[in-house]
């Protein structure tokens, strides 16, 4: 008798506590989880901190948080942290036992291995009764982002344009002159204005004499990257390595215009994380401000194409560009990218090409006459 009295309440007590826990096991329960940076380089270390709390007086006998997180975040392995490693993604595993009333904070050290925009959507959590008898989960919406900004790359041994980095420079190719920067003395026309005549001048030649004024520029450079590994390509890219070269390129051209005082944008028949399908244009600013921009922008593009790149050059002529010193950056020189060049020429830019060939990058002018002698067709 006595043996049945003992199997009868060891029931009741397990289904008693297995429904306490399958009812109220999860309540109460708060989770966050972010990084400790907003934003990194590819190499450095940074934390990924983990927050549980429970707010009740029941406890939790175990508690598992799954989530899929990117491989390119390299985790150190650590206590109660389980990491399947996959090609693309990594299943994260962390594990819990929480007392009533308490919080538990973890740190997680990861190595950032690649440039992209890496972010914790959802987690699952699933927690159960102290026999096991009974678990329950739910999946938890997250908000935790991370940029991993492309490593600027070493712009030693590369010929840059003279015209295109020296910044407020005096040039010759601009219609507006600077009423600042006065040249000399040269003969009245009609329309000049009044306030413009070099009395001084104008008495010792006898004739009407107004100040000639000098053409500067303070330069503003457009970096156009071109996503497409070669001119036949459809939709996917196959040289992904030679790709996250010219974007490690773009990032240094505009490093080095913005530190020179220039005014910087970028353009890219690729795509943003946050716009798919649509190509990327930042507007030519200056600042810390704007190269954190364009390196967020960098950091955030996929490499995958959103238009043809001759096509990205035609929306440029149309928005009427003019006043820019471009820098293409391309794996080639396509005869159909030669007219939209030469367009974005008359409407008064300079352009410059960057041809991306595997470990390193030439330079090409890419003027009207050296088309023509590598025997590439309009």
């Amino acid at each position: 008798m006595g043996i049945h009295w003992f199997l009868f309440v060891a029931v009741l007590v397990a289904g008693v506590q297995g429904w306490l826990f399958n009812r109220f096991g999860q309540r109460g329960l708060r989770y966050e989880r972010y990084f400790s940076v907003r934003s990194c380089l590819p190499g450095e270390q940074i934390e990924m901190v983990e927050r549980i709390s429970n707010r009740k007086l029941l406890p939790v006998p175990w508690l598992r948080l799954e989530s899929l997180i990117h491989a390119n975040l390299k985790f150190e392995r650590q206590f109660n942290l389980d990491i399947s490693d996959g090609v693309m993604f990594q299943n994260h595993r962390s594990f819990f036992s929480l007392m009533p009333y308490m919080q538990i904070t973890r740190r997680h050290h990861i190595t950032c291995l690649k440039r992209g925009c890496y972010r914790l959507s959802t987690a699952t959590l699933t927690s159960g009764d102290m026999l096991g008898l009974n678990r329950s989960s739910q999946q938890l919406t997250l908000g935790g982002e991370l940029l991993v900004y492309p490593q600027p790359a070493t712009l030693e041994g590369i010929d840059l344009p003279s015209h295109s980095w020296q910044g407020d420079v005096t040039v010759r190719r601009w219609i507006v002159d600077d009423p600042f920067m006065i040249s000399g003395t040269r003969e009245y026309r009609w329309g000049d204005p009044l306030k413009g005549i070099n009395w001084k001048a104008t008495a010792r030649s006898g004739r009407l004499q107004v100040h000639q004024h000098d053409y500067t520029a303070e330069h503003r450079l457009l970096i156009y990257f071109n996503v497409e590994d070669h001119e036949k390509m459809w939709s996917q890219v196959n040289n992904v390595p030679l790709m996250e070269k010219g974007i490690a390129y773009a990032a240094a051209f505009a490093q080095l215009g913005i530190e020179r005082g220039m005014e910087t944008g970028f353009g890219t028949n690729a795509y943003s994380i946050d716009d798919p399908k649509e190509p990327v244009r930042v507007e030519p600013m200056n600042g810390a401000a704007q190269l954190e921009f364009l390196f967020e922008t960098m950091a955030k593009l996929i490499v995958a194409r959103a238009v043809p790149f001759d096509t990205f050059l035609e929306q440029e002529v149309e928005r009427m560009v003019s006043g820019m010193d471009i820098l293409i950056l391309s794996a080639y020189v396509g005869e159909k990218m030669i007219a939209p060049i030469e367009e974005l020429r008359r409407n008064g830019n300079a352009v410059d090409v960057f041809i991306l060939e595997g470990d390193e990058v030439e330079e090409s002018s890419m003027s009207s006459s050296s088309m023509e002698e590598a025997g590439v067709g309009a």
